[in-house]
């Protein structure tokens, strides 16, 4: 039996692993745009408890915790190889090297590395920001948070509408600083009022002002060949998103709402390759990316027949505080105070990222007085039958190691509510406990942040767009 002071030894030997571990997994992103994970769990500055509980995470596919002491020395293989910029899983790795000894994985892991190296770094690609409301300044914080000394993408700028305020820079560094929902920033934050711009972490981002997307040149502030993500919504189609792309020193647009017409809607994961090619895509929805990957995946696992989307989903900035004139029905209601029912466009998009369900869904969605984190209920009739234990233990495999795992959650906790999910970087979080299976007739709840899960969705997205994508080594 272990006594208490074992269990509190463990505990202390395992943090002082994962603190060994955290220089390493900072010189690897830094320096060579490695980014570290274990099974979809990102590492990459994260604390060192923050780190034991991903590596306990493997036991839902191992059948045991990862070792850290593992995870280090494949850290430090990594450190001593010429890796260029890759997405390291340390639980698959671990996995597949674990049949032979210490030395053994640690010269097969450098060996795979150096193959893997291709041809060094990938430049950095320019990001600009065309707008700065909710969706803009969390895709900010993440672009931040992500930047590499090596490779992938750089925020060079944010475009906001001219204002007659002399304190505006001040206020728009303060939005970016601290959020009612999403707390404080992690990082430092200056204003440099001499040249129109906000320091964050390192990085000086210039605050342009411009009435409409073509009116800016963008060479003038050193920037080119950026990617343009419209945020504001207000242009949908694909003629009216290329007035970005006459503005100098624009190569690609992203816009973060459901596309209309012939604009591509991408849902990262699901038909990604669509964003490789095309220079105007949009991002879908929040819901359409929160429901699609877990959609297809059944899809090709069962067959689904038909299906209806019912999306409980928080209130949104197009809604009135208090009763007020509003062009939409409903919506001009109190949304801190009711339940507004409106309609979405979750099932048509969903149809667009994957074809083959047209025709099969509908769609319907409740505004409610939350301000953030949403739920979506797919009620489905499936091809095959299927039990609760069965389709949940695809579910589960399918947020732990399928290419899906980066898009695709899973919990069972009876104690599981909305504000859990808070924060959460996956596009959807499936409920395992709430799963109803009646033969071919399922009904599973999957649970989105649907403003921070949205923009992680928005900033793979445009890693695409850049191809600034990590390659995938031994994982």
């Amino acid at each position: 039996m272990t006594t208490d002071e074992e269990r509190w030894a463990d505990w202390s030997a395992q943090l002082e692993v994962a603190e060994e571990m955290i220089p390493v997994i900072g010189r690897l992103h830094r320096h060579r745009g490695v980014v570290a994970g274990v099974y979809g769990r990102r590492l990459v500055n994260r604390s060192a408890i923050d780190i034991v509980k991903a590596h306990r995470f493997a036991r839902h596919v191992d059948g045991a915790p990862l070792p850290l002491t593992d995870s280090l020395e494949i850290l430090r293989a990594a450190e001593r190889s010429e890796a260029a910029p890759a997405s390291l899983d340390l639980g698959a790795l671990a996995a597949d090297l674990r049949a032979g000894g210490a030395s053994a994985r640690a010269e097969q892991l450098v060996e795979a590395l150096q193959e893997g190296a291709g041809d060094g770094p990938l430049p950095a690609t320019d990001v600009v920001l065309y707008g700065f409301g909710r969706i803009g300044r969390l895709v900010a914080r993440i672009l931040i948070s992500h930047r590499s000394g090596s490779s992938g993408l750089r925020l060079r700028a944010i475009v906001v509408r001219e204002t007659s305020g002399s304190d505006d820079l001040v206020k728009r560094a303060s939005l970016l600083r601290r959020d009612s929902v999403h707390g404080r920033f992690d990082g430092t934050i200056t204003v440099d009022e001499d040249t129109r711009s906000i320091v964050a972490n390192g990085d000086r981002i210039a605050v342009i002002r411009a009435a409409d997307p073509a009116s800016v040149d963008y060479t003038a502030y050193g920037i080119h060949d950026a990617v343009v993500v419209d945020n504001t919504g207000r242009w949908r189609t694909d003629e009216a998103l290329r007035q970005h792309l006459r503005a100098p020193g624009v190569a690609r647009v992203l816009l973060t709402a459901p596309g209309k017409g012939d604009v591509p809607n991408v849902v990262h994961g699901i038909n990604s390759a669509d964003a490789e090619s095309a220079d105007v895509v949009a991002a879908a929805s929040c819901t359409t990316n929160a429901v699609a990957p877990v959609l297809s995946a059944l899809e090709a696992e069962y067959g689904i027949v038909r299906g209806h989307i019912e999306t409980v989903h928080s209130f949104t900035n197009d809604q009135n505080l208090t009763d007020n004139l509003h062009p939409a029905d409903r919506r001009g209601r109190a949304a801190p105070l009711n339940m507004v029912i409106t309609e979405t466009g979750a099932a048509r998009a969903v149809a667009k990222a994957v074809p083959a369900l047209a025709g099969r869904l509908t769609a319907n969605a409740i505004r409610v007085p939350t301000p953030d984190v949403s739920l979506a209920i797919l009620n489905l009739r499936l091809a095959r039958p299927v039990d609760r234990d069965g389709v949940n233990a695809f579910l589960r495999r399918l947020s732990s190691t399928s290419p899906l795992r980066s898009q695709v959650d899973y919990v069972e906790s009876p104690e599981f509510v909305s504000s859990d999910v808070l924060g959460s970087r996956f596009a959807g979080v499936v409920d395992g406990l709430a799963t109803q299976a009646d033969g071919e007739d399922v009904v599973l709840y999957v649970w989105y942040d649907n403003e921070f899960g949205y923009s992680y969705q928005v900033v793979r997205v445009i890693e695409t767009m850049a191809r600034a994508r990590e390659l995938a080594i031994l994982s």
